[in-house]
């Protein structure tokens, strides 16, 4: 490519120093038999003129490439770097002593923060969620008297809550911040959430999947954000605990509660904020439990169709803004049992 560069050069340089001459003898100038030296001289530095700029074009393609060259070999040093200490972070996470684990778990999240690629920030974060989702007995599953598998549960729940805490405290950094993990993918399908911490969370894209996870301990969603991205509760369980949207503000992407159920819990959306986006509840089943709706609804698409109450304390009494689609039945029909709603939305559901 070079040589070709020099040699297109050579022809420029050669076809001004002709163009030139033939100039002379052009159309309207006054024919000249005899070059004078001074004209020559002319021509003969506008044709070098020519060649210094070609050379100088050289000299920039070949520092472009060197420049290529040096970046692509710094990525391949980084990413067999990164590759090394993965295998040793994730080879941590398989060991028996939960301060191992919690060392592989730190160095993951370490990983990620200085991941050369956005793809291998993603692998970093798919392990940390992978661990959450293998299998996991509940204290309520424990044998009765057995000390021993207590300790080993109250250890392996230290890891697995420092997990949750670091993905919370990642999604609480801007997104312009370099260790966010805004809009990343976050897959807890089927976890066991016996407890941890989500407050403040900012969920601004990406996937954020809680499908068929059980909620049996407390979690906390104090003041976090939806929006943007996707994050589903598609047949999620609220099956025991506290477990706080206090304080949440659902005003962008979509929020899907399909096939939740809320059965044992006690789960609170006071003083949350449905202010933008879309926020499903449809096929959602109240069987169970406390749940307060005491919220601001003043925007977005809120739809509890197809919702079912068979049970439990489901009160919006404390809600203000405009009633949720497919919530109020239609006139004259009553509450289903155990829904309270504002008299302003319906002035004899009390």
């Amino acid at each position: 490519m070079l040589g070709l560069t020099f040699a297109t050069s050579l022809l420029v340089a050669a076809a001004v120093f002709f163009a030139g001459w033939d100039l002379l003898g052009a159309r309207g100038l006054k024919p000249e038999h005899h070059i004078d030296s001074r004209t020559l001289f002319d021509l003969v530095k506008l044709s070098f003129g020519v060649v210094a700029g070609a050379g100088a074009l050289v000299a920039l393609v070949v520092a472009y490439r060197r420049q290529r060259v040096d970046e692509d070999g710094a990525l391949r040093d980084s990413t067999r770097l990164h590759t090394e200490r993965f295998t040793t972070a994730v080879s941590q996470l398989g060991e028996e002593s939960a301060a191992v684990r919690l060392g592989g778990v730190h160095a993951l999240a370490g990983l990620a923060d200085d991941a050369p690629t956005r793809e291998l920030r993603q692998t970093c974060i798919d392990v940390l969620c992978a661990f959450l989702r293998l299998p996991y007995t509940a204290e309520v599953d424990l044998p009765q008297g057995d000390a021993d598998a207590r300790h080993a549960y109250l250890a392996l729940r230290e890891v697995r809550h420092t997990v949750i805490r670091l993905i919370r405290d990642h999604l609480r950094l801007s997104p312009q911040h370099p260790h966010s993990w805004q809009g990343h993918d976050l897959d807890f399908t089927g976890v066991v959430f016996d407890g941890g911490d989500l407050s403040r969370a900012q969920f601004s894209g990406g996937t954020v999947t809680f499908g068929t996870a059980t909620f049996s301990g407390n979690v906390n969603f104090f003041g976090a954000v939806f929006s943007g991205g996707n994050v589903e509760f598609l047949g999620t369980v609220f099956s025991g605990g506290e477990v706080s949207f206090s304080d949440t503000v659902f005003c962008g992407g979509q929020v899907n509660f399909f096939d939740t159920v809320f059965s044992a819990s006690s789960v609170t959306f006071s003083r949350a904020a449905f202010t933008g986006g879309t926020v499903y509840f449809s096929g959602v089943v109240f069987s169970g439990g406390t749940v307060d709706f005491g919220a601001v609804f003043t925007g977005g698409d809120i739809e509890f169709g197809v919702a079912e109450f068979t049970g439990g304390d489901v009160d919006f009494s404390d809600a203000d803004g405009v009633a949720p689609s497919g919530l109020v039945p239609s006139s004259g029909r009553p509450l289903p049992t155990g829904l309270r709603l504002p008299p302003a939305w319906h002035p004899t559901g009390s």
